[in-house]
């Protein structure tokens, strides 16, 4: 806001070109690097189901790499997010045998896609521009 007499041109308003929208990959760690990449669709949420099932692939693809017994010596740690804590979510890691570390309040050891991750994906992406989903996922992947 400015003051302006009532004879004065109204201020140029910029404006800012549509976004794409937000995407929203899904990350999973093991002590050999990152596991493939799970992609929210657009327009739905995290919720307790949806987190259940992304579980239940991730002991599938367990059961390829290991060709062992899968629950044996699994270790999960995941954040505090509502969607992790979940009594439905808590009774899926007992069924498929997860043992669930409790995630301290703030442990950067324990975070190592923010540390190791994320700075790098971010300085590959910093100045691209991305005009549909797929050409994120390719750049992601790559």
């Amino acid at each position: 806001m400015e003051w302006q007499h009532s004879g004065s041109p109204r201020p140029k308003k910029f404006g800012i070109p549509k976004s794409v929208g937000k995407f929203s990959p899904r990350f999973f760690w093991n002590k050999d690097g990152i596991l493939p990449i799970d992609y929210l669709p657009k327009g739905q949420t995290i919720d307790a189901e949806y987190y259940s099932s992304l579980l239940v692939q991730l002991k599938d693809l367990f059961k390829e790499k290991r060709r062992v017994n899968v629950t044996k010596n699994v270790l999960f740690v995941h954040e505090n997010a509502p969607a992790h804590r979940t009594l439905a979510t808590q009774k899926k890691l007992a069924y498929l045998g997860f043992q669930c570390l409790d995630h301290p309040p703030y442990s950067p050891d324990l975070a190592p896609s923010d540390y190791h991750l994320f700075p790098g994906l971010k300085k590959q992406l910093k100045v691209r521009h991305f005009s549909s989903d797929a050409e994120v996922v390719a750049a992601t992947e790559t």
